[in-house]
């Protein structure tokens, strides 16, 4: 299983529908639930989300791979915990 990093900001919308989509993908399959997840504000830790490449949030990294930037659909966001839990 690979870890799932996210990079986020705590008032951002779209970041608050990822999270929402997360949480309704773990109960539609309890699979995701063990996924490592990790996730970042980006304006509490600039020092780390300096390091990665990319301009919008969420932005979701799987293992070093960035999977998806900005706002995301709950479909998509399947696909991405689809690939981390292979």
């Amino acid at each position: 299983m690979k870890k799932l990093t996210i990079f986020y900001q705590e008032h951002c919308p779209f970041c608050k529908w990822a999270f929402k989509f997360i949480d309704e993908l773990k109960d539609e399959n309890p699979e995701y639930c063990k996924i490592l997840i990790k996730t970042i504000e980006e304006t509490q830790q600039p020092e780390v989300a300096d390091t990665f490449d990319y301009y919008y949030v969420p932005t979701f990294y799987i293992d070093d791979k960035k999977m998806h930037e900005g706002g995301i659909k709950k479909e998509e966001l399947r696909e991405i915990l689809d690939y981390a839990i292979k």
